[in-house]
């Protein structure tokens, strides 16, 4: 994860990575292929934003497979179950992804311009079935 991009242009290196994996209040789970791991998501179920998709991390000889996407559907299934809305940034870089999160139906909600480097925008996305209130998981 930290020798690739977005990661690389955003400063985010080997020790934050695994501070962030590492985090108990985080949900990380691991697409494997046979034996060996293909990629890994880190979901956030508490705070401002319930489910948001903070890291979805392929493998480079995984990429163009499916394992992303399978990854943001797995993400969505299990944060669907507690909350009617699904959140991720992208950075304003990363144009692959961000096409993938579109495709997948995500909705640009706003940008946060400089938030994490200056110079990049991080774009929130979010898929949703509907407001917070009245939600009831149980019933979806």
């Amino acid at each position: 994860m930290a020798g690739s991009e977005p990661w690389i242009t955003l400063g985010r290196g080997y020790e934050e990575s695994l501070t962030i994996l590492r985090d108990p209040l985080r949900e990380v789970y691991v697409a494997r292929v046979g034996a060996e791991r293909a990629g890994f998501l880190v979901l956030i179920m508490s705070g401002a934003f319930v489910g948001y998709i903070q890291t979805v991390c392929v493998a480079a000889a995984h990429q163009g497979r499916g394992i992303g996407t399978a990854l943001v559907e797995f993400a969505e299934k299990r944060i669907f179950a507690d909350s009617p809305n699904v959140f991720m940034c992208v950075s304003d870089f990363n144009a692959g992804a961000r096409r993938l999160y579109e495709r997948l139906g995500y909705r640009i909600v706003g940008e946060l311009a400089d938030y994490i480097v200056a110079g990049h925008a991080e774009i929130l996305m979010r898929k949703s079935r509907g407001p917070l209130r009245g939600h009831d998981a149980k019933g979806q």
